[in-house]
């Protein structure tokens, strides 16, 4: 039999320690994804264009089995946070505003 540092059960990518680090990585690099092509190729910058795009492209993945990999590192949780820091930059007249007031 061969060893493996991770393995991935029912689309959840577990290491041999049982952390979901690496689960937390694949799943930003799959929302980062559809996030570039928002900002990349969608013209309006306006909340009632972005925020449905949001959520139909890049949620799905950041929830997805959300319940088997909960993160337990400040690191994890901070990195799956920059990718909606990322989606809420988008939006106009939101730029400059502190991520707290974006939320709002």
């Amino acid at each position: 039999m061969e060893s493996s540092f991770a393995e991935k059960d029912l689309g959840v990518l577990m290491d041999i320690r049982l952390t979901m680090s690496q689960q937390s990585a694949l799943v930003i690099k799959k929302a980062n994804s559809p996030l570039g092509c928002i900002r990349r190729s969608v013209v309006s910058r306006l909340r009632e264009v972005i925020i449905p795009l949001y959520s139909a492209l890049v949620r799905p993945h950041l929830e997805c089995c959300v319940k088997c990999w909960t993160p337990r590192f400040k690191r994890d949780v901070d990195l799956l946070d920059r990718v909606q820091r990322k989606a809420t930059k988008i939006i106009n007249r939101l730029e400059q505003r502190t991520y707290e007031e974006r939320l709002m």
